[in-house]
């Protein structure tokens, strides 16, 4: 059976740390979207922003059938260990050949690898669900968006977002807060598909991740208030447990693009079976 590895994008340390706050590592998260679609698939997981991890002995880039880039709190434009050992890791993967998906941290390392940029988002955080990406005409007609509709919402968090796209790269899609919200960007001999926001995210990592920055999100005026805050996770956390409640769909704005997982999970999906499954 295929074999894909995964790279953790946050270092041990923030893992453990939400882990104790309840918060699934980026990885964890990619980890249950691949095994809800493809149980057979054989995932291995590099933390690659930390010093003195490696591959299982014996194991190399060409043992395994793709690479997959998760999320991440780094900023791809820092020069820290952190951040260029996972793009290090990225360019030699892609001498392979093999292919590469990434979700918003992957999107940013691999344009930053390809001479593009990454700055901070002048619109601030794009957090909880990205509205209304808008596919382009390369973007209907890629495979990585099949059964997509022209226009939907996506699960997202994010801060940094793609100022500058590199000259070979090709943009799929967009939405009113970031221009770039989903391009193929190739790298060495592979190329990389990848999104802004996050098809492998549910609604539990979505309440886990805004209850994570409780205070900024409230000193930034997403909340008014600590009960307007309680209130909004509330009503996340009630319909995780009862997706079919249809005012509490209908209250968040969110339909099947969010609460169908196949549909949620497509990228994921799309990428798998045209480039791994070949």
């Amino acid at each position: 059976m295929q074999k894909l590895l995964i790279m953790e994008g946050n270092t041990l340390k923030r893992q453990r740390q939400a882990r104790a706050l309840g918060v699934r590592s980026a990885s964890d998260v990619y980890i249950h979207a691949i095994k809800t679609h493809f149980p057979d698939l054989e995932l291995d997981v590099i933390h690659a922003a930390d010093r003195g991890q490696a591959l299982k002995p014996g194991t190399g880039y060409d043992d395994y059938d793709g690479l997959v880039i998760s999320g991440s709190g780094l900023h791809a434009y820092d020069a820290d260990f952190e951040v260029t050992n996972q793009i290090e890791l990225m360019n030699a993967f892609a001498k392979t050949g093999k292919p590469i998906l990434g979700s918003c941290w992957g999107l940013q390392i691999a344009v930053i690898a390809s001479g593009g940029s990454v700055d901070l988002s002048p619109k601030g955080r794009e957090v909880g669900i990205a509205r209304n990406i808008i596919l382009n005409d390369a973007g209907q007609a890629h495979p990585l968006f099949a059964g997509k509709p022209v226009c939907f919402d996506a699960l997202c968090i994010h801060y940094d977002e793609i100022s500058t796209l590199p000259a070979n790269a090709t943009l799929l899609c967009t939405n009113a807060h970031s221009a770039v919200q989903g391009a193929i960007v190739p790298l060495g001999r592979s190329e990389v598909w990848a999104v802004q926001y996050h098809p492998e995210y549910d609604l539990e990592q979505i309440s886990m991740m805004i209850s994570l920055f409780e205070k900024d999100m409230i000193s930034e005026g997403f909340f008014a208030d600590n009960a307007d805050f309680k209130s909004y996770i509330s009503t996340v956390n009630r319909l995780i447990h009862n997706p079919k409640n249809k005012a509490l769909a209908w209250r968040l704005g969110v339909d099947d693009n969010i609460l169908n997982d196949e549909l949620r999970n497509a990228e994921i999906i799309n990428w798998i079976k045209t480039c791994v499954l070949k």
